[in-house]
């Protein structure tokens, strides 16, 4: 099983496989809006992580870290399996997440 312009998923689309390895999937009932803002804030964060290390700054490091952890829970790829949550639960976890990034 493959997204319509992703890596593929496994069979039972928890999991994109790149390179051989298994990465936890984006959870699917992310509203399309909500992805795009959080994938945004992502790269955003992923660079900031870059430009800390750069300029050896552990505190500026720290901060961006914190704001990748945020953004990757939010898409569902880290913390409590999307796959294990209720719908409530889903909508509140990116909710939350897109505030504490848009502050």
């Amino acid at each position: 099983m493959s997204t319509k312009s992703g890596p593929p998923l496994t069979p039972d689309g928890h999991h994109v496989v790149i390179g051989g390895r298994r990465w936890r999937a984006t959870d699917p009932a992310l509203p399309a809006d909500a992805g795009a803002r959080l994938r945004v804030h992502l790269m955003a964060a992923r660079r900031a992580v870059a430009a800390a290390r750069r300029a050896d700054d552990p505190r500026a490091e720290r901060a961006a870290r914190d704001r990748v952890q945020t953004a990757k829970v939010a898409l569902g790829e880290r913390g409590v399996p999307w796959w294990e949550q209720s719908t409530a639960e889903r909508r509140t976890r990116w909710r939350e997440g897109l505030a504490a990034l848009d502050a």
